[in-house]
């Protein structure tokens, strides 16, 4: 026997198609953000290959990229962009959902100043939903005055900012926390065309690192501080990150 679809009100007016949006409202998914240009994107092929090595570790099934692009340049299309920040969803029955959303501003982003909290996400290699803790101390930094949260363990050792990924500057490579976390497509694309090491970094550690960076889909930017620790902002290390995430090819959807 089929089992009915759930009967869902939204301010009293009861949801035309009730199926894909009780998939949404399970808040078990994953995603991936991506910044499109001209109805291109850097780095496609790793954000395809996150969606389906994420919805075969979530669903039991691939999720096919030429699915994907299809539906990211319909979407794109449909709300007559070719610039835009984009979102691709992934619920329960690989039911797949795009947002189309004004873009982010291109260039370099502002000076951060970060906020410790003792906190890691659960299954941090998946870009997941339900993402309530990081928001939670991303939100308490700010109203502290900071800009984003960096993640520890109760012992202090660095996993990632709340949104981010971070990197630290030895004056000989870029060195990213080996803890736990989630690598994004900026600190995959930086790795791979910078000197780059995974080890471990903690609170304590801090004072011997020249500089500071993080990185998301949206923007790169230096760090000036983390907690007490002040760090000056290295023009020329800036200028090779820069440089070289501006080499990526922009690939159309």
């Amino acid at each position: 026997m089929t089992t009915p679809p759930a009967h869902i009100e939204i301010d009293g007016a009861p949801v035309a198609d009730p199926e894909p949006l009780a998939a949404v409202m399970t808040g078990f998914g994953h995603f991936t953000a991506m910044q499109v240009r001209d109805g291109r994107v850097k780095g496609l092929d790793l954000h395809l290959a996150r969606l389906d090595r994420s919805t075969r570790e979530l669903f039991g099934r691939g999720l096919d990229g030429e699915e994907v692009r299809a539906l990211a340049a319909g979407a794109l299309e449909r709300a007559g962009q070719r610039d835009a920040s984009l979102r691709v969803y992934v619920y329960p029955g690989v039911r797949v959902a795009v947002t189309v959303a004004v873009p982010a501003p291109d260039g370099p982003g502002a000076p951060q100043r970060l906020a410790s909290a003792a906190y890691w996400r659960p299954a941090p290699h998946i870009k997941h939903l339900g993402g309530f803790g990081q928001s939670y101390h991303r939100e308490a930094a700010v109203r502290a005055g900071f800009d984003e949260a960096v993640l520890t363990s109760p012992d202090g050792e660095i996993a990632e900012g709340a949104i981010t990924n971070i990197a630290f500057w030895d004056g000989t490579s870029l060195v990213w926390p080996s803890a736990p976390c989630l690598e994004g497509i900026a600190m995959s694309l930086l790795s791979a065309r910078l000197p780059s090491v995974r080890r471990p970094v903690h609170l304590a550690d801090l004072a011997g690192y020249r500089a500071a960076l993080v990185t998301n889909s949206r923007s790169l930017a230096p760090v000036t501080a983390i907690d007490e620790v002040v760090f000056p902002v290295d023009e020329e290390l800036m200028g090779r990150v820069y440089s070289a995430y501006d080499s990526v090819e922009w690939v159309a959807l």
